[in-house]
């Protein structure tokens, strides 16, 4: 039985499609025949709410609720007033209705701004099955109440919504992208994004299906919703036909329908004329998709959550530019705020930048206006090392396995470190640091991996705590220790029980230098496995008078020493490659010469 979506403001709809969203057609019924249920769908935008019995007015307020209350976290604070529901019709069964203080304290999964931005580019990435090419993500200037206001625009030229994908996007929990190429699952994206960025969002969708071209526009506003004293969601749609000359409206049951919900989608988005609402097919082309979010949210001191104005390139969370900006720091957290694992805290280029594992062929994230770099910081790691893990899944699932690529960080300070971890290509703990706070074991050791074999959270920021996430979260604690253990000294740190070792070194040759008899000599150099440690010559009559710290550190300095020559002699070998090449040239060069003066010597002599 095809699913079934209701036009919750219009008359009760059957909207059937195929499970294949390339057959997907729409068929539309009438159900509902009542005349005062019909009267009280088509006037919803108007300030007045008619029962069966008689007309009449919203609930009215408290004198000091705000409804222009534009903080986010202070959004779902206002007061429910008594609900008019409608007398069910004959045999109909009860169901759940959503409320709009859902769709607040749905979005409120998402605690950081840039998560609910990431699942819009995902949808925009699941897209590249479809087609699309870019993903355009820009700050746009819109006039709504008469005042000019900054709006997010995201648009993509994926193959778009059909008006049954569209209704299936605006509904709460459906999905069909349940495959192990799409990053989206839950089918609650869209909506938990949107409302976390702001109170209002237009979708304009442009598709063909089926030999079908169509192009819908839906309104999803807590603004509405909430100065209209609705009790349930209500989303406007409006479909075209486009497959003609002209656009032509779809009428599902009756023109005044169709009128309706137009008419509430010119007053309460920011095109209030039908002529400039359809202007904004222009820029989409034959397929794609645009939303446009608008009454962003304010943080607590009542200004924009996301800042435009800081980098015209860039688009950042205010709070934490502004705490960049005025924190007195030195100059080791300077450095530090300058890295990559820390600008993506608060610049939308560099998460974007490290968003997804693996570099795209055919598609770009083009952020104001200027395509995003892709960076994989395996691509930066000195001494890197491949280790393979694999999973204890669940009893007859498919053995997997998962490469980690570990490694010390370039050019950074020591307190940088973690794993990135990625699902399905897209990241979701960044930097996520496994060892012990305090400890000097990891320091500048990252790592990268894409765990499929655990499943994500919601907001897709974290992963959920399952027994195979603590099992990860143990196998990659072991790797920083066996890494460390191998390679630390490589950055001038002692290895673990390096200063043990280093003192029964010294007794045992304290010891042997009092047995020896008088002039007598002794070897002070003792190997460890797995260390090639360069000889060391020193007077005898010295060793007593040197501590053990000195004698680390004079090894720890003899290491540095020795990497530092081992290096210099590869740059040295490369550059006497190169002048050989070049002194090769010259004589080839020369011979050309010679050659040509000889000829013209003769030429000269006939």
């Amino acid at each position: 039985m095809p699913p079934k979506v209701e036009k919750e403001h219009l008359n009760v709809v059957d909207i059937a499609s195929s499970d294949d969203d390339g057959d997907a057609q729409t068929v539309a019924r009438k159900k509902a025949s009542s005349l005062g249920e019909r009267q009280l769908r088509r006037n919803i935008s108007s300030p007045e709410i008619p029962q069966s019995s008689g007309p009449i007015t919203p609930p009215a307020l408290p004198s000091d609720e705000t409804l222009d209350s534009r903080s986010f976290w202070k959004a779902g604070n206002y007061v429910i007033g008594p609900t008019s529901k409608p007398a069910l019709l004959e045999g109909a069964l009860e169901h759940a209705r959503v409320h709009p203080k859902f769709l607040h304290s749905n979005a409120t999964s998402h605690k950081w701004a840039f998560g609910a931005i990431a699942e819009l580019m995902d949808n925009a990435v699941d897209e590249i099955q479809h087609g699309a090419t870019f993903i355009k993500v820009d700050k746009i200037d819109i006039k709504m109440d008469n005042s000019p206001g900054p709006a997010l625009l995201f648009l993509d030229d994926g193959g778009g919504m059909d008006p049954v994908l569209l209704r299936k996007c605006m509904s709460l929990g459906y999905s069909s992208k349940k495959s192990n190429t799409t990053i989206g699952q839950y089918g609650n994206g869209f909506k938990t994004s949107t409302m976390r960025l702001g109170a209002d969002v237009i979708v304009f969708s442009r598709s063909t299906r089926a030999g079908k071209a169509t192009q819908s526009v839906g309104l999803l506003s807590y603004t509405f919703l909430r100065r209209t004293g609705q009790d349930d969601v209500i989303v406007p749609m409006i479909d075209f036909d486009i497959s003609g000359h002209w656009a032509e409206p779809i009428i599902y049951s009756t023109h005044d329908d169709w009128s309706s919900n137009l008419k509430t989608i010119l007053e309460w988005s920011p095109f209030s004329l039908k002529e400039d609402l359809l202007l904004q097919f222009d820029d989409i082309g034959p397929h794609g998709t645009k939303i446009i979010i608008y009454n962003l949210w304010l943080n607590d001191e009542g200004i924009y959550e996301l800042a435009f104005d800081d980098d015209d390139e860039d688009i950042r969370l205010r709070d934490e530019a502004l705490r960049e900006a005025t924190t007195k720091v030195l100059k080791k957290t300077v450095e530090l705020q300058s890295h990559i694992s820390y600008r993506l805290r608060y610049s939308l280029r560099a998460y974007a930048s490290m968003l997804y594992l693996r570099k795209f062929n055919n598609f770009q994230i083009i952020l104001r206006g200027k395509p995003v770099q892709q960076f994989n910081i395996a691509d930066e790691l000195q001494y890197p090392k491949v280790v393979t893990y694999k999973p204890q899944v669940a009893a007859g699932s498919k053995e997997c396995s998962v490469e980690t690529t570990i490694g010390f960080i370039k050019e950074t300070p020591t307190n940088v470190s973690g794993f990135n971890v990625y699902h399905k290509n897209r990241l979701i703990r960044p930097f996520w640091k496994v060892k012990s706070d305090g400890s000097v074991i990891g320091n500048g050791v990252v790592g990268v991996l894409e765990a499929d074999f655990i499943e994500p959270a919601h907001d897709k920021q974290d992963f959920e705590r399952s027994s195979l996430f603590v099992r990860l979260e143990n196998r990659l604690k072991q790797m920083v220790h066996e890494y460390w253990k191998g390679h630390c000294y490589l950055m001038g740190y002692q290895p673990p029980g390096f200063a043990a070792k280093q003192k029964k070194l010294l007794a045992n040759q304290h010891n042997n230098s009092s047995n020896l008899p008088a002039g007598g000599k002794q070897d002070s150099r003792d190997e460890q496995p797995g260390l090639d440690v360069p000889d060391v010559v020193m007077p005898e009559g010295d060793l007593a008078s040197i501590s053990v710290d000195q004698l680390c550190e004079e090894n720890i300095q003899l290491f540095m020493r020795c990497e530092e020559k081992a290096q210099k002699e590869a740059d040295l070998k490369q550059t006497i490659e190169e002048l050989e090449k070049g002194l090769e040239d010259m004589r080839k060069k020369c011979a050309h010469l010679s050659s040509l003066l000889e000829s013209k010597r003769k030429q000269k002599v006939t």
